[in-house]
């Protein structure tokens, strides 16, 4: 592949709900433009784009490739992304990527959800787009009911280029409204017919729609239509154009991606409608000594930023960037302003699919890759050291889900850990904690499906297996009345003697863990062993009396207690202190409690209804909601974490994907006594299986 200027660029990634066909549409342009014998089948798991393992099993696309080739002159990089919504992640890499977006919808079920996640995704980025109407070969197909519902969702500026010519439910062709001609699909090419006579209104009423929206667009051709209600053609395309690159208007079109008709066509219109590398603006970026900001354009030093990073297990790290000025070779060691250290200079190369194409350089506009760069990782910015750039990072979607994981294989646990850290380096969408608390180990994701997923490549790559579980929840318990009691520990069968007494206080506290008083007077308890007492209390309060969470929220005074001169040892006054702490804190209302979140949840409205609903059999309270735009609800709401693990799974099914949450720890709440029954019965039950 030779070298290509950012005026003969176009990087465009393909979006849209799962299943609408992006993968196979990606395989049919590679077909057309003469880089494949034959098409491969997403459910042969035969296609460039999707390769890992898990995407061949599942027949789904799990990552993001990238799939170049040239048309007409030009390098086309498409970008496949998934559309499943446990891996969005990768859809903000595409997008981070890409200079524009093509964004599919079935001819058959019309836009659903994708559909529209993508459009308020591209429209929150500024990213010109096309929408396709793919699947108009198969059987309930309705090119004009999908219109209908697509200018009802996302208004008049979305509109056709090309009106479907249908035989006998079949699709055998299209009038191009741009150029006002007829092509009937002829094999693999398409021939010009005149515009069938029951289509000739149809067409003129959607051309008029359309030049319409093209002149809006701009203001001098908004004033040679008002003067002749008419735009001549190269008018109308620079309409399209400007209107494209600026939001306003998004084209239509149609194809059937499975037979390969229609596509010639789409190619064709990407190249004209689509804006070339140069024409969109670099992220936003800071000088990287000054912090001040800084505006990267072409032609300037190098400043390219790492979109993607690929945990090979034969290659290595493999590292995808975009370039924005200046070109990156083998010659070139890049700096990474990020992490203020140099990389070694390495050789260059374009992924298409899971393949390396070497090339000498990877000039501005383009996206390249370099394998084994040491410190770099996603979102980092390579540029040149004398004027060093940083650019805004990706903003990914935060985990919503979290389970506990270990190793399936007894003394294999490092190996998992190492695996799973590995894996963190390519998805910036699943983190490992641990929790101190419980002290599990929570693998955090975007969904279920992210995390199983997440799991199977560590087998596939790394060789080991992890278990899943539920966290567990850090329960606490706590007094809310007061209670005294002695503790006294006596030893003085043979050796040395072992003599200590405490009278303690135990009380509710306001505010913090744990609140020591030493009231002793007249020395009855010396002070070389009160701190001995204290330490005690701490060690005793790591199990509560009821199940065994710990004890928080405790004032304990020490008011009182025996001493001998002889046998008076610290280990006797911390044995003591402890046995203070369970016979009091017994008689001191003990209750359990639990973690409780704030929860942000944005629906659309019309499910208001059944969250809340959900919410409340939840054991959850409502605080309020605020409306948004876009016919979207935030609702505020208080609940327990117990309650709420799987949580983004049934915001997922309750709203078809379209909700989404936010979580933060707020208190510690009493744990209902029908509940903190269940919960002390099975602690106790799992006490007695221990021993």
């Amino acid at each position: 592949m030779k070298n290509y200027q950012a005026d003969s660029i176009r990087n465009v990634c393909v979006l849209g709900h799962g299943g609408e066909g992006k993968t196979t549409l990606t395989e049919a342009m590679l077909f057309n433009a003469g880089l494949l014998d034959r098409m491969g089948k997403v459910e042969d798991g035969s296609t460039t784009t999707d390769y890992d393992v898990e995407e061949t099993k599942r027949h789904i696309s799990i990552s993001t490739a990238i799939a170049p080739f040239e048309w007409n002159n030009t390098k086309i990089n498409l970008i496949d992304a998934p559309g499943f919504f446990d891996f969005y992640g990768e859809v903000y890499e595409a997008m981070a990527l890409a200079d524009s977006a093509i964004i599919l919808c079935s001819a058959v079920s019309g836009p659903v959800v994708g559909t529209e996640k993508a459009m308020t995704m591209c429209k929150k980025a500024e990213m010109p787009r096309m929408l396709v109407i793919n699947q108009m070969d198969k059987e309930n197909a309705n090119f004009e009911k999908t219109m209908e519902s697509i200018t009802e969702k996302f208004g008049i500026s979305v509109v056709p280029i090309q009106l479907p010519i249908i035989e006998k439910g079949a699709f055998v062709g299209y009038v191009d409204l741009v150029n006002m001609t007829a092509k009937q699909f002829d094999g693999k090419n398409e021939k010009e017919i005149p515009v069938p006579a029951n289509l000739q209104a149809e067409a003129e009423k959607l051309r008029e729609s359309l030049m319409e929206a093209a002149a809006e667009c701009d203001e001098d051709l908004m004033m040679t239509y008002l003067d002749t209600m008419e735009l001549s053609h190269d008018e109308l395309v620079k309409g399209i154009n400007i209107g494209v690159l600026s939001g306003m208007l998004t084209p239509v079109s149609c194809c059937c991606a499975a037979p390969n008709i229609g596509v010639v066509t789409l190619m064709n219109n990407i190249v004209k409608l689509m804006p070339t590398a140069n024409m969109c603006k670099a992220r936003p970026a800071v000088n990287a000594k000054t912090g001040e900001p800084a505006e990267v354009k072409m032609g300037g030093k190098l400043a390219a930023q790492v979109m993607k990073t690929v945990a090979d297990p034969f290659v290595g790290k493999i590292s995808i960037f975009k370039v924005y000025s200046g070109s990156i070779s083998a010659a070139v060691a890049p700096y990474n302003s990020n992490q203020d250290k140099s990389e070694k200079s390495g050789n260059v190369f374009m992924m298409r699919g899971n393949k390396t194409i070497p090339v000498d350089v990877v000039c501005e506009g383009d996206i390249g890759a370099m394998a084994k760069l040491q410190f770099t990782g996603t979102g980092d910015t390579l540029t040149d050291a004398a004027e060093p750039v940083k650019f805004a990072p990706i903003d990914f979607p935060q985990p919503c889900i979290s389970l506990a994981v270990t190793a399936k294989k007894s003394g294999e646990e490092d190996k998992v850990f190492a695996g799973l850290n590995r894996l963190t380096e390519e998805d910036p969408t699943m983190r490992i904690d641990r929790n101190a608390e419980t002290g599990d180990v929570l693998i955090c994701g975007l969904g279920e499906m992210h995390i199983d997923v997440i799991c199977a490549k560590l087998k596939n790559k790394f060789k080991v297996e992890a278990a899943l579980s539920d966290p567990r929840i850090p329960y606490r318990e706590t007094i809310r009345s007061t209670a005294s009691a002695e503790g006294k520990h006596k030893k003085q069968s043979g050796g040395a003697g072992q003599f200590g007494v405490v009278q303690i206080k135990f009380e509710p506290l306001a505010e913090g863990d744990f609140e020591f008083v030493d009231a002793i007077v007249g020395g009855v308890v010396p002070n070389q062993f009160i701190p001995a007492v204290e330490k005690g209390l701490v060690e005793a309060m790591k199990k509560g009396v009821l199940a065994g969470y710990p004890m928080i929220g405790v004032k304990a005074t020490l008011y009182d207690g025996k001493y001998h001169p002889v046998d008076s040892k610290e280990v006797a006054f911390k044995s003591a202190a402890r046995l203070s702490y369970k016979a009091a804190c017994a008689k001191a209302s003990p209750v359990l409690i639990e973690p409780i979140y704030s929860y942000y949840i944005t629906v659309p409205t019309d499910y208001m209804g059944d969250i809340m609903g959900d919410i409340s059999r939840r054991r959850g309270r409502l605080i309020g909601s605020n409306q948004l735009p876009d016919g979207q609800t935030e609702i505020i709401a208080e609940a327990p974490l117990s309650e709420m693990f799987k949580y983004a799974t049934d915001l997922r099914s309750m709203t078809q994907g379209r909700g989404s949450f936010r979580s933060e720890y707020i208190r510690y709440e009493d744990v209902p006594a029908n509940v903190a029954q269940k919960i002390i019965e099975n602690a106790k039950k799992d006490e007695d299986e221990e021993e």
